[in-house]
């Protein structure tokens, strides 16, 4: 199987690589990003991050949303957000340059002209210091972050005063009345995580997202966190 390198970049979270190669099984493309010996992300398998989107926007109901997406990537959550009409803006954050170049430089198929859209911002910062700083430039209707392996499986150690009572009450800050915060992992529902996200800024879920592996064989799953603000007035 060959495996063709496009991009290899040195960045402050270590060095990033894109890659490309055609899966033997399907014949399709597959782009994959590593940072450092770490497997970031992979065209092969995108339900999770699609359905990151979806539940999460399905879960607000209100129109002209204004949307933030913590997290890049190839760019799978955004354009399933771009997907529901009701998103008029689109702010993108990601902290490393050369994944916002890709976009850019539109080198992937399934997303190409998201950085072109009038709808979408692609910023570079870094999420979790956005949040705790409290630099974000306005409410949000919704969230969606897809950075970290799970809460409790992170990509850098700085990233773990988000998932704490203090940090999650500085991220619902980012919300409107009534706003979504929607949180992909990697792992299992925990339903500490969910009483967590509960507290901190209103009613919490998990929903499993279920997909084929051919690589591994069965099903594989996902977790999709889900808490809502009160709306305007409730107590």
């Amino acid at each position: 199987m060959r495996i063709e390198e496009l991009d290899r970049a040195d960045t402050d979270w270590g060095t990033v690589t894109l890659r490309r190669r055609t899966d033997p099984v399907t014949r399709r493309l597959v782009h994959e990003v590593r940072l450092g010996e770490d497997y970031l992300m992979s065209s092969q398998f995108t339900v999770g991050e699609e359905e990151l989107a979806r539940i999460g926007l399905a879960a607000h109901d209100g129109d002209s949303l204004r949307v933030l997406v913590g997290g890049l990537g190839l760019g799978y959550t955004a354009r399933a957000a771009l997907e529901d009409p009701r998103v008029t803006s689109l702010t993108v954050v990601e902290a490393l340059a050369p994944v916002v170049s890709w976009h850019e430089r539109d080198l992937f198929e399934d997303t190409r002209g998201l950085a072109a859209d009038p709808r979408v911002a692609l910023v570079l910062d870094d999420f979790f210091d956005l949040v705790r700083t409290g630099r974000g430039d306005g409410r949000y209707d919704a969230v969606l972050l897809d950075i970290d392996h799970a809460p409790d499986w992170l990509l850098r150690p700085d990233h773990a005063d988000l998932y704490t009572a203090p940090g999650l009450a500085r991220l619902a800050d980012l919300l409107t009345p009534g706003g979504v915060f929607a949180l992909w992992s990697d792992e299992p529902p925990e339903p500490d995580v969910v009483d967590l996200l509960g507290a901190a800024l209103g009613p919490a879920e998990a929903h499993v997202v279920t997909f084929r592996n051919h690589l591994a064989g069965g099903e594989a799953a996902n977790t999709v966190y889900v808490a809502r603000r009160p709306p305007a007035g409730d107590a």
